[in-house]
């Protein structure tokens, strides 16, 4: 029997461990360090259509976890100071507390995937795991799949706020197609979001859809949640198992392996890789570590969708009828046009609310980023300790084109909101960002909570003086006529105010075996050691149009399938 070791329970690791466990060959262990998540024991903030507490929860995240966003730039020299970053803590991953999109991006990402070396990767390999993860519940054909364990559907015209119904006829108006399928052949257009949620209207992490009673029952799998994955360990350049430790504090262990799969995400997969001796071999001996593996690559080509917003006041007749509604309910794809990028390279979510509390539900907007993102960074160790959480320098905006298309989305997002025919559902238009002022504002906590209600009060009484109130003690004096009026000034807001979307990859890139700086093969295998493979985002060579859960999902589908088709392989020699 084939022992593996999976360490991270994220969408990839509960992915690989129900579906390696189908084979009886197989003795899987599946290490998380965070709480178990299940059907049963779900709290009413996950299992909520709407997420927006879940991913504040502490419990839930790395809660020291932090990560510079911008670059310093011609308009902002300095380095960004660094902000809180929520990644999940718990089994399932960023599927326990994400928006619950459920899109795959366009079929050009994944060829582009082939042609940076990662061989194997097409569409054409990916579309069949694709179908295999989902139950399409509104879209049939050779696109979608009918029985796989996640439900896949779209909100109907009842659902959608009466702000979110109009900006789609406006943005339709204004030349943006109306399209039904996210999923269905890659155009520009306004679509309804494409979202897995359950038939009962609750979140399906994947832990939930791909564990089941049943997957659990089997004598071949283990879960073990609220342990640290420490180190790999090696017998010379062959890994044969790793230590863990309680998260809670406590000694470690050694569970040994026979293949070892890491899966803790495109930030904590290379910091485990590096504290175990493979990565760049000069910054790993500084910290006094063995090199295993020189791998240079390890935590380079750290990738995100930088992101900003443009938001309005949402009077009584615009708001979300239901509180307990999904937020994302629409989404804006276009082409930027720029010279060198692909169709449908940016990205806009209208949200009907902004925020789990009271306030939140009074402000909508559309939610920019950009869809296929050129700025690169890095994931550092700070520390071999693997308590010390790794340094996080996305630099966005490092390229210029990047923020080009933030600051074109900028002006599209105003032109749209500020069409006459949204003046019924929406009040004064303004910029926005998820920055660590909103971030604080959004706690749920006392304090936070007074500001909130006495703010929500004002504005809904502030009349025509509604502008002065928001310019002054929501945007701190910036207004969307100075940064129209100003390319420096409009330049200067998106650099300082710039935000991520939640989406890290790259840091373990696939790649050509003579491409220096590939860590994987395109079977997913570290290069240069035995028994070692990565399994999730940080995998993807570039980062694709989508919201990345559903793509690592698929991901981790189709690793399954060579991970079993490597130990045939074996056995027949």
């Amino acid at each position: 029997m084939t022992a593996i070791l999976i360490l991270g329970g994220g969408s990839a690791g509960c992915v690989l461990a129900a579906r390696l466990s189908e084979d009886a060959s197989f003795r899987v262990t599946l290490v998380e360090a965070g709480d178990d998540l299940t059907a049963a024991a779900m709290p009413p903030e996950i299992r909520s259509r709407y997420p927006g507490r879940a991913y504040l929860d502490p419990r839930n995240i790395w809660p020291a976890l932090t990560a510079r966003m911008g670059a310093p730039t011609g308009n902002r020299p300095e380095a960004p100071a660094r902000r809180r970053y929520e990644q999940a803590r718990r089994l399932g991953g960023g599927s326990a507390i994400n928006a619950m999109m459920a899109n795959r991006g366009a079929p050009g990402d994944y060829d582009e995937w082939g042609a940076h070396g990662a061989e194997g990767w097409s569409w054409e390999a990916c579309l069949p795991y694709f179908r295999k993860l989902e139950a399409d519940r509104d879209c049939t054909g050779e696109l979608h799949g009918r029985d796989g364990p996640l439900p896949i559907r779209r909100a109907t015209p009842e659902q959608l706020s009466p702000f979110v119904a109009a900006a789609m006829r406006v943005l339709e108006t204004q030349g943006y197609p109306a399209g039904f399928d996210q999923n269905g052949p890659w155009r520009d257009g306004v679509y309804v979001g494409t979202t897995a949620i359950s038939d009962a209207g609750e979140r399906v992490p994947v832990s939930v859809a791909y564990l089941t009673p049943a997957v659990r029952a089997r004598e071949n799998l283990i879960v073990r949640t609220g342990l640290l994955a420490e180190r790999v360990l090696f017998d010379g350049r062959r890994a044969v198992g790793a230590t863990v430790a309680p998260l809670a504090g406590g000694p470690s262990e050694t569970i040994p392996a026979d293949l070892l799969v890491v899966t803790a995400g495109a930030i904590h997969s290379p910091a485990l890789l590096m504290r175990s001796g493979v990565g760049p071999g000069a910054i790993l001996r500084r910290h006094g570590i063995p090199v295993v593996a020189d791998r240079p690559g390890i935590g380079r080509n750290l990738m995100e969708h930088p992101s900003i917003a443009v938001s309005a006041y949402l009077p009584r007749a615009g708001r979300v009828r239901d509180p307990g509604e999904h937020h994302e309910q629409a989404i804006l794809r276009y082409s930027s046009g720029l010279p060198g990028t692909p169709e449908g390279d940016m990205h806009g979510a209208i949200l009907s609310r902004t925020g789990w509390h009271g306030l939140g539900r009074r402000i909508g907007g559309i939610f920019f980023w950009v869809n296929k993102s050129y700025s690169r960074g890095e994931v550092s160790l700070a520390s071999p300790d693997p308590r010390t959480e790794p340094q996080v320098d996305f630099r966005m905006l490092s390229d210029p084109r990047d923020l080009a298309r933030l600051t074109d989305a900028i002006r599209r997002g105003a032109r749209a909101l500020r069409d006459p025919c949204l003046a019924g559902v929406r009040g004064p238009v303004f910029p926005a960002s998820y920055s660590p002022r909103v971030a604080r504002a959004a706690a749920a906590k006392p304090w936070p909570a007074v500001q909130r209600g006495i703010l929500s009060g004002l504005l809904d009484l502030a009349g025509p003086a509604q502008a002065t109130l928001i310019h002054g003690l929501v945007t701190q004096g910036v207004t969307l006529d100075r940064l129209l009026a100003d390319e420096r000034a409009l330049s200067a807001y998106v650099a300082a105010e710039v935000g991520g979307t939640w989406h890290p990859s790259g840091t373990c890139r696939m790649g050509a075996a003579d491409d220096p700086l590939s860590v994987c093969d395109g079977r997913a295998r570290v290069r240069g050691i035995d028994a070692l493979s990565v399994c999730d985002a940080s995998l993807m060579p570039t980062i694709p149009r989508a919201n990345t859960n559903i793509p690592t999902v698929m991901m981790a589908e189709r690793i399954a399938d060579l991970i079993r088709q490597d130990a045939a392989a074996t056995l027949r020699t």
